[in-house]
């Protein structure tokens, strides 16, 4: 082997573990936005989906992508799985890499198109479901179009341009995304009655950012990496650069935008915006100026907040931005190859866009393969999902959806905080290790609840105070939240609890052994009233609660002796008010 070979063979071999890594930077992105009860599933479908899409490439994949120049897929040695002869693939993309390692460079491609799709349906699809999907876009949807621009297809014949995916990877992962948020429908509680969208906050910021970091890391692989080759080191650190200031720039734009027309400068936005620019110019880093690329990020970045906005308006739920940050950018940055494209900026631009002479010929040719990637993409992928939800259902059910996936479908919890400490030993172990069990004591006598819970009634102002305690499913809380607040009760106490009545909890499995806990994710919701009678507030949150299902809740009615105001030391009704 030629040293070139063996620097080629190194350069592509460190960008594919680059891009293989960024499987996790989906995972942290994805599960630090969606709550907490879903992040074992959002984890395990990051996991799974690099598994099916990896088997789907090898199976049939590669072969629709490289198998020959038949203009819409590839036809020829299409099984490399068992083949010892693969040197009809010799001159695909490359001479100086070998086979395996061209292979794995378009594998980790491919599965980062499927994960984009795991962001738009988390938190309300199935486990199987979205298995079944990645692994027919892997095996046949996403092969195609990639044939269609990289293995010598209709596309590519066009004049089509697109340099590391922004159409081949982000749009198409964009709309498949999209159609299954269409055919899923939005969460539970994400729309009010009005019809407008409301917030269903993440668990984690710290853990999006992490995963924004990694995927950042990871695009300096992506991009710079699709030059196959190292032996012009120009052109690598050139795309680096293109690549870092479309991202730097939408950061600033997008935090910029979601500052003003939101009134704060939104984080979430701020991540988003920076997947933005990194998307945005992926397309077109091999083609641009540096100067394009700051102005294409700084767009990407004006345009994903904005994207983010509309996709909630049309009641498109998205709980990460998929669509708006892959789709929309991945769309627009297909154009800006053929607005901004510069000959000469490397030795891989060979064309102008329309801003520096060249006229429409390339623009018109990206917008044909936009259409028709978007049309391929969206109906084949809706086909698919639309014939998982004739079959085996694509959605979980309202009583797993409102518990959270991890313990309907996986039996998990990520963050199991009542699970009983590892050194204490269950009352069987206890017995096995020689020693008396305890025994709980008998009850001699029923006590009666007024000489258990003595009540003073405060008389000095003429009225009573009555604590009125909520204990119910976490689901149900905003739903609450909005009824007592029409009441005008004004001062609640919120906390999250663990617990089990008749339900029973959950079994749940860390590594197959059962955990020793049978409990339940609960919100506990307290309010002293005094003026709005207890009646009416029992009544309302009987109503707001009820379903007739075992797990509604339990309204828990006190007494109050007396309220005091730390700051005043006011006393009673005066010290509920606020200030």
């Amino acid at each position: 082997m030629s040293t070139a070979m063996m620097i080629d063979t190194l350069w592509v071999l460190l960008a594919s573990i680059l891009v293989f890594f960024m499987n996790l930077g989906f995972a942290a992105v994805e599960a630090g936005f969606a709550r907490a009860k879903n992040t074992v599933n959002i984890l395990s479908k990051n996991f799974i989906v690099f598994a099916v899409s990896s088997l789907g490439f090898l199976l049939l994949g590669w072969g629709l992508m490289f198998g020959g120049d038949n203009p819409f897929l590839g036809t020829e040695h299409l099984f490399v799985l068992g083949n010892a002869d693969l040197s009809f693939y010799d001159g695909t993309l490359t001479q100086n890499v070998p086979f395996w390692g061209k292979f794995f460079f378009q594998l980790v491609f491919c599965g980062t198109a499927a994960t984009i799709v795991s962001g738009a349906v988390a938190e309300r699809i199935k486990y199987g479901a979205f298995i079944l999907f990645s692994f027919v876009l892997t095996l046949v949807i996403y092969p195609i179009v990639g044939h269609w621009v990289w293995g010598g297809g209709w596309l590519a014949d066009l004049g089509f341009m697109d340099f590391a995916g922004d159409t081949v990877v982000h749009s198409l992962g964009g709309w498949g995304a999209l159609s299954g948020a269409v055919l899923l429908g939005p969460r539970i509680g994400k729309y009010g009655k009005d019809g407008k969208a409301k917030a269903i906050p993440g668990h984690s910021m710290s853990l999006a950012v992490i995963g924004l970091f990694v995927l950042w890391l990871g695009w300096f692989g992506f991009n710079p990496g699709s030059t196959m080759s190292f032996a012009n080191p120009a052109d690598v650190v050139y795309i680096l650069m293109t690549t870092n200031t479309s991202a730097i720039a939408a950061v600033l734009t997008s935090t910029i935008t979601s500052w003003i027309f939101l009134g704060k400068p939104d984080l979430g936005m701020t991540i988003n915006g920076c997947l933005a620019g990194l998307v945005g110019i992926t397309g077109s880093c091999a083609y641009v100026s540096v100067g394009s690329s700051l102005l294409i990020g700084a767009l990407a970045g004006i345009l994903v907040v904005f994207a983010v906005i509309f996709f909630d308006r049309v009641k498109v739920d998205d709980p990460v931005g998929a669509t708006s940050v892959h789709l929309c950018c991945g769309i627009f940055g297909t154009v800006c190859v053929g607005l901004f494209a510069q000959e000469g900026v490397t030795s891989l631009s060979v064309r102008n866009g329309l801003f520096f002479g060249g006229g429409f010929g390339l623009l018109g040719a990206q917008l044909i393969g936009i259409a028709a990637v978007g049309a391929f993409g969206f109906v084949t992928t809706a086909l698919v999902w639309l014939a998982l939800k004739k079959t085996m259902g694509i959605r979980v059910s309202v009583k797993e959806e409102l518990e959270g996936l991890d313990l309907g479908e996986h039996g998990n919890m990520a963050y199991p905080d009542f699970a009983p400490a590892a050194g204490l030993l269950p009352q069987d172990d206890v017995e096995a290790a020689g020693e008396a069990a305890p025994v709980m004591p008998e009850l001699t006598k029923s006590v009666p609840v007024k000489e258990a819970v003595p009540v003073i009634h405060k008389e000095k102002e003429g009225l009573k105070m009555t604590k009125v305690t909520v204990v119910t499913g976490q689901g149900r809380f905003a739903e609450l939240e909005r009824a007592l607040a029409g009441l005008g009760v004004t001062g609640l106490t919120i906390t999250n609890v663990f617990g089990y009545g008749m339900q029973k909890g959950h079994e749940t499995y860390f590594r197959g052994a059962p955990v020793e806990t049978r409990l339940l994710p609960k919100v506990k919701i307290e309010v002293v009233v005094c003026k709005i009678p207890v009646e009416t507030v029992v009544d309302t949150v009987q109503k707001t609660l009820y379903t007739g299902n075992v797990g509604d809740g339990k309204i828990f009615v006190y007494d109050v002796e007396d309220v005091v105001k730390v700051r005043t030391g006011e006393h009673g009704y005066d010290a509920l008010q606020d200030e």
